[in-house]
């Protein structure tokens, strides 16, 4: 896997932006991708040093098409935290 296929998005959220002010960003990355993998693609790609990285699987959620009885799952995807080294900044491009 690939640099450029590891990271999917940097997270513009409000909890997002409240963990940027500690050095700490939420990335959205591919499913398979692993913790080193992530890190390696995130020094690579904004040129900062990584200190931690913490994922998460976020399941989809099952969404109720409104008037009818079908309904539609949106897909599982995976978060990483990635804390960077203090006075180093992600910018979301």
């Amino acid at each position: 896997m690939t640099n450029e296929e590891v990271i999917r998005k940097v997270l513009s959220t409000e909890k997002g932006t409240r963990l940027s002010a500690e050095n700490r960003y939420l990335i959205e990355v591919a499913p398979a991708a692993r913790k080193p993998q992530i890190a390696a693609a995130v020094e690579k790609k904004f040129g900062v040093h990584v200190l931690a990285v913490r994922t998460v699987n976020v399941k989809g959620a099952v969404k109720y098409v409104r008037g009818t009885r079908l309904t539609r799952k949106e897909s599982d995807r995976k978060k990483a935290y990635v804390t960077v080294r203090p006075g180093e900044r992600i910018e979301e491009v």
